[in-house]
């Protein structure tokens, strides 16, 4: 399993880390999202998913990868 932290930018509130977390779960990512700090972990098989995909699925959220 591959874990990695994203820094975000957009994060407004509980409802923004929510909806990531559970876009991320519906392609098998475990995320925790934390609004106030504007990251989030997500922990993944790397066979499985790219990091290409995780990001794909926070832009189309119309948040933005930092770091």
């Amino acid at each position: 399993m591959t874990r990695k932290q994203l820094q975000l930018s957009g994060l407004h509130c509980v409802s923004c880390s929510l909806l990531i977390e559970e876009e991320l779960a519906d392609i098998g990512v475990a995320a925790k999202a934390n609004y106030a700090k504007q990251l989030v972990e997500c922990t993944y098989d790397e066979k499985k998913i790219t990091g290409a995909t995780i990001q794909d699925v926070i832009e189309k959220l119309g948040y933005k990868i930092v770091s």
